[in-house]
Parts: structure tokens; C-alpha cells; sequence
């Protein structure tokens, strides 16, 4: 029999206060982004007013102010394959680890890559710039290896926690049919993750997208040809103020891609999530 679930009004009540903070950023942006600049005041209600008449060019103002499609692609190329590299080596790192949490060195090893999650970007920002500028990687290769170092405590965490789902047996048991770690790893165990797949690449792609800490310290000395989205929107503030109307409709337009991608993984990355937390 299944437990029933009792809802009251204090759940009720918290959630539409919720679903509300949720819609007020989201219906502004949306707003001020098909806005004139006439029509933005200095009080609140210039800011949730519809506008006048839909101004749906600043969408094209903003693709040619940030050069949108070329720096879009400076981002993908970084966003993919730095997704690819956090999905491929803490997979292989979090399953030599799980398998293996008995002894001494692998427990000390998670315990050392997880407790990397408490340490502050800003106190690592300088010496990894003068690093990659030694080792000449200050390109989009560092910004990968960068989004690797990163991205690892949290993944790591996140597919330990999965495999610890999934039973030895089926090592055991493809061991005795004669395969070797590896295969056992990519045919039996890879696809299986496919959950925490979806998880650990979505989390990676939002913090590569959108990041703009990282691609100023390290790409801002490598001319326009490198830049990124994020720091094409740059350009909307100055000293003076800010274009929002532009500047707004930028986000969204940048904000696309990721919210496509999630939801067609949602159900895996909602999957990946639980297991990896609760089990």
C-alpha cells in the first residue's frame, strides 16, 4: 500500500512564495529586455510595467554588440569539452576510489579531493594565472584543465556516491567471464552511470557557461579571438551606467543553451541526484 502524502496550507502557502520569487526575476528579465530605454525609470514599477510596444530588436542590438555567434562558440567549445573531460577522468577516479574505500590510500584520496570544495576561488585565482602563464597554457587548454580542478571535488562526491548503489557483483561476475578492469569499467560500469552522467555535465556546463571569474584572469591577454559570452556582456556596463534593456536580452539569449540541455537531461540529472545522495 501506498503512503499517502497530507498537504496543508503552511506547505501550500510556501511553495507559491516560492514559485513567486522564482517568476519575478524571470517576468523582469523577459520585460525589460523587449523595453525602449525612454521606458526604464528609476522606481520599481518602471521595471514591472509592460512595455509600450515590444521592442524585439534589442535582441539583434545585443548579437551584434557581443558578437554574439563567435564568442557563443568560444564558449561551447570551452563549455563541451570540459564537460567531457570532468565526465571521462572523475568517472574513472571515483570508481577506483569507490571499489577500493577500504584502504587507507584511496579513503585519504576522497577525503583529500572532497575537502578541495571548501577552498575559495579568490585565494587560488592569482597563483593559478601566474601558473598557466608560466606553462604557456593561458589559452582555452588551461581554461579546460582549470574547469577540471574545479569541477572535481563536487563530481567525485556525486559518483562515489552512486557506485555506492551498485553492487560488486557485477564486477565480480564480469571478472569471471574474463574481462579485464577496463572493460569491465566501460561495458559495465559506464552505462550505468548515465544518470550521474547527465548530473555531473549539467553542473559543469552551468559553472563553465556562465563563469566570468575565471575567463577575465586568464583569456583577457589573448585579444578579442578568445573572448567569452560572459565577458562580451561586459560591454553593456560602463562608468556611466548600463544598457539593461540590451544587457538583459543578452541573458536570455545566452541563458538558452543551458536551459535546452536540462531539459532534455532533467530526468536523468532528478535521477542522479537522489541516488547519488541518498545512497
Amino acid at each position: 500500500m501506498k503512503a499517502k502524502i497530507k498537504f496543508n496550507w503552511y506547505t501550500t502557502i510556501l511553495v507559491a512564495l516560492l514559485s513567486i520569487l522564482i517568476f519575478i526575476p524571470l517576468y523582469m528579465a523577459i520585460n525589460i529586455s523587449l523595453k525602449s530605454p525612454s521606458e526604464m525609470g528609476g522606481n520599481v514599477l518602471s521595471f514591472l510595467s509592460l512595455p509600450r510596444r515590444f521592442h524585439f530588436n534589442n535582441f539583434s542590438q545585443a548579437i551584434e554588440t557581443t558578437n554574439f555567434f563567435q564568442t557563443a562558440l568560444n564558449s561551447f567549445v570551452i563549455t563541451v569539452c570540459s564537460v567531457v573531460v570532468v565526465v571521462l577522468c572523475t568517472s574513472i577516479i571515483s570508481y577506483a576510489i569507490a571499489r577500493n574505500m577500504k584502504k587507507r590510500f584511496y579513503r585519504w584520496s576522497y577525503y583529500y579531493l572532497v575537502s578541495a570544495m571548501f577552498v575559495p576561488f579568490s585565494m587560488l585565482m592569482l597563483p593559478l594565472v601566474k601558473q598557466l602563464s608560466f606553462l604557456r597554457i593561458d589559452n582555452k587548454f588551461g581554461m579546460v584543465l582549470m574547469y577540471l580542478v574545479f569541477q572535481m571535488s563536487m563530481s567525485v562526491l556525486l559518483y562515489v556516491g552512486y557506485l555506492k548503489s551498485i553492487p560488486e557483483s557485477l564486477d565480480e561476475a564480469a571478472y569471471l567471464d574474463g574481462a579485464s578492469s577496463w572493460q569491465i569499467f566501460w561495458k559495465v560500469i559506464f552505462p550505468l552511470l548515465k544518470p550521474m552522467h547527465a548530473t555531473v555535465a549539467i553542473l559543469t556546463a552551468l559553472a563553465s557557461w556562465n563563469d566570468l571569474l575565471l575567463p577575465l584572469v586568464v583569456l583577457s591577454g589573448n585579444g578579442n579571438s578568445q573572448v567569452t559570452l560572459p565577458m562580451a556582456q561586459l560591454v553593456f556596463q560602463s562608468q556611466f551606467g548600463t544598457n539593461y534593456n540590451l544587457a538583459f536580452a543578452s541573458y536570455i539569449l545566452a541563458s538558452l543553451p543551458i536551459l535546452i540541455f536540462y531539459l532534455f537531461a532533467q530526468k536523468q540529472i532528478i535521477s542522479g541526484v537522489v541516488n547519488g545522495a541518498v545512497k
